[in-house]
């Protein structure tokens, strides 16, 4: 018997989201032997706005989840260039491999991602209430007590006790529960994502650009089922301000923005067909959030979340779901006391800064010399004679640092 099974509690660990952070951390728990409950708002498959490449620093997290043959099944071709489109220039340059790792990034749509994730974790034994969301969460005792209910009129609403409670349910989304942010005030630089997915395009296999254009930045990667994945950010001022003809949705006004201040994005978009609609999110606010409030451990986009210019943040989040699960499950059978709770809290508060806090900072600089075209065109003569730059900061933002021992 376990300290848990003296407690009036309903389960180990409640994880409210199940995106990358949150089937991560929920896997990682179940197979170590706790009682998991998930809960997602969402049905799954579901597609989302991503850029959908995970780098070569995720394999020995893949191998401790055992997912590496799935993966390696499912995803798109090995990524080991880094490029930039700026104007009419095509850049490229070696990707950066992590220490000790001999396999190359690769992406994989989060349909398909999330969903193998949650699925793992059912065959491990965690309880997925899905789609269920976490409408209030409070205190009890030394754990919490969270009312969920279902969405589309199926199942019941409930109430589930837990010791410990994992929020992964991004930063995009509001609510009520105490660590979702509070609506804001629209500003002119929010920035919106868009993405989309292409087949035939001519963006050539292994090569992962970014995308610079005004008051936006992008990228493309081959993704799974022959597909490419675009997805770009914008501000809010220049959304509403560009051209569109009746009927058109904003995720083609937004590629149409890129073909005029892109041309080298031609190339790679012009004859390919679109698969779908465009998806948009936003506002994204990126930034450094607290890793612990409220009582409940933040993973993911919840405790920080870099601009998607360096394509980190399915990374970040398993990376952060996995250290949180080592610092739990490193407090053994005396998890419970109070203070097993504060070295955990301590342990990967301080380990999580030390991975993560200088990659979102890097992303954050990256970002807005991308979506200034002066400060781009004036760099591109030193870029062009020096190719290598490009390898040194995708190392900078994390694609040759390894977090996962």
């Amino acid at each position: 018997m376990t300290a848990y099974d003296c407690k009036p509690y309903d389960c180990d660990a409640l994880v409210i989201g199940g995106g990358p952070g949150g089937g991560t951390a929920a896997l990682l728990l179940a197979r170590a032997g706790w009682s998991v409950t998930l809960v997602e708002r969402k049905r799954f498959p579901r597609r989302k706005v991503c850029g959908e490449y995970l780098s070569g620093t995720n394999w020995p997290l893949f191998q401790q989840l055992d997912l590496t043959e799935a993966f390696s099944d499912a995803a798109g071709p090995a990524v080991d260039r880094v490029g930039l489109l700026a104007g009419h220039d095509c850049l490229t340059a070696p990707l950066p491999l992590p220490p000790g790792v001999t396999r190359w990034g690769r992406a994989l749509s989060r349909e398909r991602l999330d969903q193998l994730l949650l699925e793992r974790g059912q065959q491990a034994g965690v309880r997925v209430l899905q789609p269920y969301s976490a409408e209030s969460l409070e205190r009890d005792g030394d754990g919490h007590r969270c009312r969920v209910e279902p969405r589309g009129g199926e199942g019941a609403a409930m109430e589930i006790r837990a010791r410990t409670v994992v929020a992964a349910h991004g930063s995009w989304e509001t609510g009520d529960l105490p660590t979702q942010a509070s609506p804001a005030q629209a500003r002119p630089g929010d920035l919106f994502g868009f993405k989309a997915h292409f087949q035939g395009s001519g963006l050539p296999a292994g090569l992962m650009p970014l995308l610079t254009f005004p008051d936006g930045y992008g990228g493309m990667v081959h993704a799974d089922r022959g597909r490419v994945s675009l997805s770009c950010c914008i501000r809010r001022d220049r959304l509403d301000r560009l051209p569109r003809a009746k009927g058109e949705s904003a995720g083609e006004a937004v590629l149409e923005h890129l073909r005029q201040t892109c041309p080298a994005i031609r190339a790679f978009v012009d004859g390919a067909e679109r698969e779908g609609a465009w998806l948009a999110s936003g506002p994204i606010r990126p930034g450094i959030r607290a890793r612990h409030a409220h009582g409940v451990f933040l993973v993911g986009n919840a405790a920080g979340e870099a601009h998607p210019v360096v394509a980190e943040g399915i990374s970040i989040a398993m990376q952060s779901a996995w250290l949180l699960a080592d610092e739990l499950l490193a407090q053994g059978p005396g998890r419970d006391s109070r203070e097993a709770r504060r070295q955990a809290v301590r342990g990967y508060s301080q380990r999580w800064h030390q991975a993560f806090a200088s990659r979102i900072r890097a992303a954050a600089a990256f970002a807005h010399w991308a979506m200034r075209p002066a400060a781009v065109s004036a760099s591109l003569p030193v870029l062009r004679r020096f190719p290598a730059i490009l390898t040194w900061g995708a190392g900078l933002s994390g694609k040759s640092r390894r977090v996962v021992s």
